[in-house]
């Protein structure tokens, strides 16, 4: 009897001066509660009927997703598609209760829900090998059901999402933790201890005689390339180097278009009869390779991404449509389907980031000097030269230079040059391979080139 009595002693209490401004959110149900308390009342006013209903059906559904997923493994888990459902309603009510008449009660439903599943848990343990996934599952269930009584129904369903996703891909993170080397780990480790570290502390302001040249800049520019070709690294880990033509070729452009035309030209010589799927799958790495262009470029200005939108959909699209033509020219051949190899490199190597972070440096360096000293020709001629080589660092280069010593207008028609001109590296690497690598993959790529090229002078 001893909390009753201090309990009725603390509400008794006078309470404080509080003002709009000193009673932070958190604290307003607990200040409403007291209040009511010392008025005699021992509770808050309920919602609305249809309010109740509401909170509570959005509960259930949530338990009843994850329900459905956890079913599935029910032989190795202590809750199924009926469990997770008065789970999340057991979260919802707790809440209720919590606010309404004891503050006390949803860590407790959670300390009593917390115990019944190790018991749980313990008891299954000689029968199967299992891990705390369902266990842990089944608590963030419970806070789902308290989330959506605080109104935070948008947030519960999409951790609850979230939730199934990964419950649902064990098998494939497992694969991709399989094919993950010690090497790889060593590299991920290394660019994250030198992105979390130095690039904080790097200065973020010019340098050299054109004040083009920030640390900070460079190597965050060397960070977001780095993410775009983890995403290729991650699919490539993920679904296995081995693919359909079609889904190389997509991957491809994510990881590296050049290389990927470098690879199949080579192929070509010594498989002539899959000549046309190869020149689908380089064409199809090109169109990825323009709609990366635009995602590198609209990451740094939002605005260049915009005025680049256009030129870069009718490039891609005009090579997307020429290899649904092929497509449908080539669709009777068995061999379509059958598997080609991608191959990337880690893209958390740290002498790949330093390497690029230099290269970037001298061509943002050499474009600026381009456009000081010979004007808008000079931008262009750079952007041709340094699009043989590689995309990525000129179109970086433009998109941090533009609205800064150079126009948007000038940037975009600067990276699509640059796209155009790595285009034709690669109808020239395709030259190696065999006669009707070129009749199929030549015409397309010079479409794609034309379309862009018209696109960006006379729209832009």
């Amino acid at each position: 009897m001893l909390f009753p009595r201090a309990f009725a002693l603390f509400v008794t209490l006078p309470l404080p001066p509080f003002t709009n401004a000193s009673i932070g959110i958190d604290n307003r149900i607990l200040l409403v509660y007291l209040k009511d308390a010392r008025k005699g009342h021992s509770m808050e006013k309920l919602p609305e009927l249809a309010v109740l209903f509401h909170r509570f059906a959005i509960a259930l559904a949530l338990g009843m997703i994850i329900g459905v997923e956890r079913e599935r493994e029910k032989s190795e888990a202590f809750a199924g598609i009926r469990t997770f459902p008065l789970i999340s309603m057991l979260g919802c009510a707790a809440a209720m209760v919590n606010d309404l008449f004891a503050p006390w009660v949803f860590a407790a439903a959670l300390i009593v829900l917390a115990a019944a599943a190790i018991a749980a848990s313990s008891h299954g343990a000689p029968l199967r090998s299992y891990g705390i996934t369902t266990e842990v599952a089944s608590l963030l269930c419970f806070f789902y059901g308290g989330l959506v009584w605080w109104e935070a129904s948008a947030l519960a369903a999409a951790l609850a999402v979230v939730t199934v996703l990964l419950l649902t891909s064990k098998e494939l993170l497992e694969g991709v933790t399989q094919r993950i080397g010690h090497q790889d780990i060593t590299a991920a480790l290394q660019f994250g201890i030198i992105t979390l570290i130095v690039l904080p502390i790097l200065p973020d302001k010019p340098y050299g005689p054109l004040q083009v040249l920030n640390p900070h800049t460079i190597w965050l520019m060397v960070v977001l390339i780095a993410g775009i070709n983890f995403i290729g690294y991650v699919l490539v880990k993920a679904l296995g180097p081995q693919r359909g033509i079609g889904l190389t070729g997509l991957l491809g452009g994510i990881a590296s278009s050049t290389a990927l035309t470098a690879s199949f030209s080579r192929k070509s010589r010594i498989q002539p009869e899959r000549a046309p799927e190869f020149a689908l799958a380089i064409v199809l790495a090109c169109a990825v390779m323009f709609l990366r262009v635009l995602v590198e470029a609209a990451a740094v200005k939002p605005a260049l991404g915009k005025i680049l939108l256009l030129p870069i959909a009718a490039s891609g699209c005009t090579g997307l449509l020429g290899c649904i033509g092929v497509w449908l020219v080539r669709r009777h051949a068995a061999y379509l389907s059958e598997s080609q190899e991608v191959k990337t490199s880690n893209p958390f190597e740290l002498w790949s980031a330093l390497l690029f972070g230099v290269l970037f440096a001298c061509i943002l360096f050499i474009a600026k000097a381009a456009q000081v000293y010979f004007g808008t020709g000079g931008v262009y001629l750079s952007s041709i030269a340094a699009g043989i080589a590689d995309v990525d660092p000129i179109t970086l280069s433009l998109a941090n230079l533009a609205n800064a010593g150079i126009s948007m207008q000038v940037a975009a028609r600067g990276i699509i040059l640059a796209a155009i001109a790595n285009t034709v590296v690669k109808m020239a690497i395709m030259c190696t391979g065999v006669p009707s690598l070129l009749k199929y993959g030549f015409p397309l790529l010079s479409a794609m080139a034309a379309v862009g090229l018209l696109v960006s002078f006379t729209v832009l």
